[in-house]
């Protein structure tokens, strides 16, 4: 994990992935003295957003990559006149140092969970507030959102596939927090070789409508059987271009009753499901599946929970973070020189120094609550309940710790997280956070 310093090039630099504000506040650190103060930075979120019930930490380990990709390049230095020469000297030979402790990735969290903590002088971590916001964010809401559609889902598979629905960088890293919450493919090649995500893919409209007759007449026949010569009977036939019924029963003639799959991306999909699994069944079709897609969310998929779909693909809604685009994460300064310090504006309130936290867990295993603590105090006796650190060993004198867990880990980690949450902490609908956040130790 990690780049090599001396390979950083203003490319894959993460430097100017900041706002011009940080860089201004370095300005005058470095000037009145207080650059040198060692500082606390903390990442938190005050609320869940559109009142979810808990939220999933994505995003962790590009972050540790991004603060290693931290430099900045003659070119990027070049660039910012604003700064005077005492500051750019100390961009040219910046190196974050700190040390940075925090939720693994696939965690599940809460209103002022402490996700993450910086800590180092004034001047190395308040420029990397944004980086890692603009990462934890994002990923976490797609993570989120993601995780919902797969309780919805109920075991069955789900493809992600919205690339054509965001940026094209943040399409990949929408399917790496996807795949992380459970989702099993992605469309998205540049995703697969970036972090190994399973590939998923067949065919479009476009392709069904690409075969015609010399008269101009629709051929489905034709792009079925292209389809099947080229990727074989185990593949998966849209069959909504025209009617489907009919692109059903040419779908089998082509195929035979061994085809891999069906594709239904448009219609009332409860009623057009049901009548397609009964014309797959008379044709003799028995195992073929039945996919669906259309601008689907967690809703729609629990909508269709009683229906024979046997797998979902899911674009715009996962990519957007299904109406909830950013985690409304902050990255607040917590203590100075072991001093704690808060904000204290109304609506924003926030609670002053260095944190870690357990969450307790009944006999049963089912989640109880987060305790948050002081990080040089021993963690607060719990009773009969038992708990377990969700504050871990991230980055060390800036460097990433050896044994951090792989995506796969992470995802695995996640389906198991997510059982321990009481039964009411899975539902859809909007209610209070399923855990809540206790402080212990503060003043």
């Amino acid at each position: 994990m990690g780049l090599h310093l001396d390979a950083v090039t203003s490319q894959q630099s993460t430097a100017l992935l900041t706002d011009m504000y940080e860089l201004t506040m370095l300005q005058s650190a470095l000037a009145d003295g207080t650059a040198s103060k060692q500082c606390t930075f903390e990442v938190f979120s005050r609320r869940l957003p559109n009142e979810r019930r808990y939220g999933v930490v994505a995003g962790t380990a590009r972050v540790l990559d991004a603060v290693r990709a931290f430099r900045f390049s003659e070119e990027q230095l070049a660039s910012l006149s604003f700064l005077d020469e005492r500051t750019i000297d100390f961009l040219r030979n910046y190196e974050f140092r700190g040390n940075i402790d925090g939720y693994r990735e696939g965690e599940l969290y809460f209103p002022h969970s402490p996700l993450l903590t910086v800590r180092g002088t004034f001047a190395e971590c308040v420029i990397l507030e944004t980086v890692i916001l603009s990462i934890m964010n994002a990923d976490s809401a797609i993570a989120s959102a993601a995780a919902r559609m797969v309780t919805a889902a109920d075991g069955r598979p789900i493809f992600e596939m919205g690339s054509r629905r965001t940026h094209e960088q943040a399409a990949v890293t929408a399917a790496r927090a996807a795949y992380l919450a459970g989702f099993v493919s992605t469309s998205n090649l540049e995703a697969v070789y970036r972090y190994g995500i399973p590939g998923t893919g067949t065919a479009a409209h476009a392709w069904t409508l690409l075969h015609i007759n010399d008269d101009g007449t629709p051929n489905e026949d034709a792009a079925f059987r292209s389809q099947i010569d080229t990727l074989g009977i185990g593949t998966t036939l849209l069959v909504d271009t025209y009617d489907i019924s009919q692109g059903v029963r040419n779908a089998i003639d082509v195929a035979g009753p061994e085809l891999g799959a069906v594709r239904i991306d448009s219609g009332d999909l409860g009623v057009m499901t049901t009548k397609v699994r009964q014309e797959l069944d008379d044709l003799g079709a028995h195992n073929t599946r039945i996919v669906v897609s259309s601008d689907l969310d967690e809703y729609a998929i629990a909508g269709l929970r009683g229906n024979p779909v046997d797998a979902f693909g899911v674009g715009t809604s996962v990519v957007t973070g299904s109406g909830a685009p950013t985690a409304g994460m902050v990255y607040k300064l917590v203590e100075v020189e072991g001093h704690p310090v808060a904000k204290r504006s109304r609506g924003k309130q926030m609670t002053g120094g260095t944190k870690k936290a357990v969450r307790t867990h009944r006999a049963t295993g089912t989640a109880v609550e987060e305790i948050v603590f002081p990080f040089d105090h021993d963690a607060p006796k719990i009773g009969q309940l038992t708990s377990y650190e969700l504050t871990v060993p991230l980055m060390r004198s800036g460097e990433v710790v050896e044994g951090l867990p792989t995506l796969e880990e992470s995802r695995a980690y996640l389906a198991r997280q997510l059982v321990t949450l009481p039964w009411e902490g899975l539902a859809l609908s909007k209610d209070e956070p399923v855990l809540s956040t206790r402080f212990v130790g503060f003043e």
